[in-house]
């Protein structure tokens, strides 16, 4: 199910809460492909890696919630994805990940 933009910044905040580390340890993006981008594009470990993707409303709304996360201190840029890109993710960032 989709979130709005509350709810989704919710999870991601509730999430790097539970697993730790601050936000500059920490990288957000949009995607489409939230598992290709992941695991193949960014290197995150799938069984060992810490990370998270929510599904948002739109794009505009993906979009919005990762400004808001790198404005918090996140790795990251503004400019990802497509106009399809309606996932936003986090990791948080090993020694092994491609950021």
């Amino acid at each position: 199910m989709a979130n709005t933009k509350q709810e989704a910044i919710a999870k991601i905040r509730s999430h790097v809460g539970a697993r730790g580390g601050s936000y500059s340890q920490w990288y957000a993006g949009v995607t489409a492909t939230p598992r290709e981008r992941l695991f193949d594009g960014h290197a995150v470990e799938e069984r060992n890696g810490v990370w998270i993707w929510v599904l948002c409303t739109t794009s505009a709304v993906a979009r919005e919630v990762e400004d808001y996360f790198i404005a918090f201190g996140m790795q990251g840029g503004s400019g990802g994805g497509d106009a399809n890109s309606r996932y936003v993710y986090a990791y948080k960032i090993t020694r092994t990940t491609k950021e």
